[in-house]
């Protein structure tokens, strides 16, 4: 008995219909990233093992894809190693290449390897699929499409105003109106730490902090003393637990509690300066705000922290993110490189976009016009004028074989195709067209031409 196919868990296939939706995505995010003067660049599908190992933690480094060497690969590995069974060790002896976990690892060594041929600042864009051997759940695949955008050799804020730009254009252009773009500043967290004499608990006093809208104030205050952090400090930071009003109402804030951290006032200033100019140029449909428990990537951002959430009502985790790193290339021994990058959550998008129905209006892959099999020379006859119309870039086809006139009407409409070309041998002596509306059942005989600019204009 045949097995029964099947794909990998964490994986799947996409239908023309599901294709096309997604590609209407990434067209749409393209250009924008054109527009703004990102240069497009593709890395390859694996890497070798160790320009990725070792720059995700100890948990990244589990959910890499190892890719086994050609050939015999456990000749060249010691009997001792075997005998021991510690596949941590006797993997890099097997495997010397792995899939690439994410974008910005490749994105890092492409530029210190290709340094001499690059122009600083360098903007950089790219659209490719990563792999990661995670627990395959509801949102969380083991292969997806990242979708970042970089500028790196800059240390300038209008960086920064430039993306929440762009992520604004994007949105608006998917008619996606109303995302929120959050934003704060990692020096900012790092000033809230010193000033409560708890710089060695920034994460704990942050992860704590970032439950607020989960568990509350007793919660969050809760867990900051199970973390070690003193009644005190939590009083100075109280005013965080209600931290509402205006941006500037929280810059200001910020500013009066922070005025004795050098590291906090001068991300109070930032973070300033972005909000001021973006209040002055005005965003076409999205949101931003300062949002002072946002603390993704604080292992590696260094000042700037983007957040991007769904309109209000729709239900669903971050669409986008990104931040600003001052060392990202140190990886690799290029120095002081500093960058400003930014992703979007294609699959997320997807899902939001296809809850408020906004792919209504995406053209589903299929011709404009098919014409009807009757024979060999009424299929040559059609061809030729096929050839003619694909010119004028007409999407057409000829149904391969000459079926029943039900089955092909049947596949005609199935396919939602508007145009339906009849062709007998009345229509080759006469060298016309008879030309069926599928939507009206109208029949009209035209020549070649006609029929063109019919099918062009409808």
């Amino acid at each position: 008995m045949a097995q029964k196919p099947s794909i990998p868990k964490g994986t799947r296939d996409f239908s023309p219909v599901e294709v096309a939706k997604r590609d209407y995505i990434f067209t749409t995010i393209k250009s924008v990233f054109q527009t703004f003067g990102f240069q497009s660049i593709e890395t390859p599908s694996f890497e070798n093992s160790e320009t990725l190992m070792g720059k995700y933690g100890e948990e990244g480094d589990r959910l890499i894809f190892k890719i086994l060497n050609s050939g015999d690969y456990l000749s060249k590995a010691d009997e001792n190693l075997l005998a021991s069974k510690d596949s941590q060790k006797l993997t890099s002896v097997i495997s010397e290449k792995a899939l690439r976990y994410d974008l910005t690892v490749p994105f890092a060594r492409y530029v210190v390897q290709h340094q001499n041929e690059i122009e600083f600042p360098f903007k950089r864009y790219q659209i490719q699929p990563v792999w990661r051997a995670d627990r395959p759940q509801k949102g969380r695949f083991r292969e997806f499409y990242q979708c970042d955008a970089d500028v790196v050799g800059s240390d300038s804020l209008w960086q920064e105003v430039d993306f929440v730009q762009l992520y604004d254009t994007v949105f608006t252009k998917l008619g996606l109106n109303g995302v929120t773009v959050k934003m704060n500043n990692r020096k900012i967290l790092s000033g809230i730490a010193e000033i409560i004499d708890a710089s060695d608990k920034l994460i704990d006093f942050t992860v704590a902090l970032d439950k607020l809208d989960k568990i509350g104030k007793e919660g969050v205050t809760k867990e900051m003393l199970e973390k070690g952090i003193s009644e005190e400090a939590i009083e100075k930071v109280a005013p965080l637990f209600d931290f509402t009003g205006t941006n500037q109402e929280k810059l200001n804030q910020l500013a009066n509690m922070l005025a004795s951290s050098v590291e906090g006032t001068k991300g109070v200033e930032e973070l300033r300066f972005i909000i001021d100019t973006i209040e002055t140029i005005g965003l076409q449909s999205a949101n931003l705000t300062l949002d002072v428990t946002l603390a993704r990537g604080l292992n590696y951002y260094t000042g700037a922290i983007f957040e991007v959430a769904a309109p209000e009502g729709v239900k669903m985790g971050s669409i986008g993110g990104g931040g600003r790193y001052d060392d990202l290339t140190g990886i690799f021994g290029l120095k002081d490189m500093s960058g400003v990058g930014i992703s979007f959550g294609l699959d997320r998008i997807y899902l939001v976009l296809e809850e408020l129905g906004l792919f209504e209006e995406v053209a589903q892959p299929r011709p404009d016009i098919l014409f009807i099999n009757f024979g060999n020379e009424e299929a040559l006859y059609a061809t030729k004028a096929i050839a003619k119309l694909r010119a004028e870039g007409i999407k057409s086809e000829l149904y391969p074989s000459d079926a029943k006139m039900k089955k092909q009407m049947m596949y005609a409409n199935k396919r939602n195709i508007p145009f339906v070309v009849l062709v007998g041998s009345k229509e080759i002596e006469e060298g016309t067209y008879t030309l069926k509306n599928m939507s009206t059942g109208e029949q009209l005989v035209y020549k070649l031409n006609e029929l063109l600019q019919v099918v062009i204009n409808s």
